[in-house]
């Protein structure tokens, strides 16, 4: 009878353990449907409004009388009031160029002509001196040879001003 007692305990315990083991496998399946894409994805970009865009969008904000209309227009378009009010301020202004989209960031340093020219011949100016400096001392270099040697050159008028 204890042999009876045992032999059904086990095949018990046997059969609730391959369930769980069934069980188990089966919520494994199901968890990993549950579980999210690990995969990242793409990055909207900022939108763009084009001037064209704008301008049609303004005409129909401003053709809406009854209440509510604008708010549904603004809903379908997914835009937000203070894009309707920036546009009309800009549009009041006259500010044509206002209604196209800037390019956002730090502004380029745009030189001028005269500036440009400048540099240049500041340039042009400093690679002359050096020039000029090398030229000098090769005449120098020339003059004391010329004395070693015993030849007499001619006087110069810039050499009469260093004397």
């Amino acid at each position: 009878m204890t042999q009876s007692i045992v032999d059904s305990h086990s095949l018990s315990s046997s059969s609730s353990a391959a369930g769980a083991r069934r069980a188990s496998a089966a919520d494994e399946d199901t968890l990993g449907a549950a579980l999210p894409e690990p995969e990242v994805t793409v990055v909207t970009s900022r939108r763009r409004f084009s001037a064209k865009y704008k301008r049609q969008l303004l005409e129909q904000a401003d053709r809406c009388s009854a209440p509510g209309e604008v708010g549904a227009l603004l809903r379908r378009e997914g835009l937000y009031s203070s894009h309707l009010s920036k546009w009309r301020q800009q549009r009041d202004q006259g500010v044509v160029s206002g209604l196209t989209p800037r390019k956002r960031g730090p502004k380029a340093n745009e030189r001028s002509a005269e500036s440009v020219r400048v540099v240049q011949l500041e340039r042009d100016n400093a690679t002359l001196r050096a020039q000029l400096e090398q030229a000098e001392l090769i005449i120098e270099v020339q003059k004391k040879v010329s004395q070693l040697l015993g030849v007499s050159l001619p006087k110069t008028p810039r050499d009469e001003d260093n004397s």
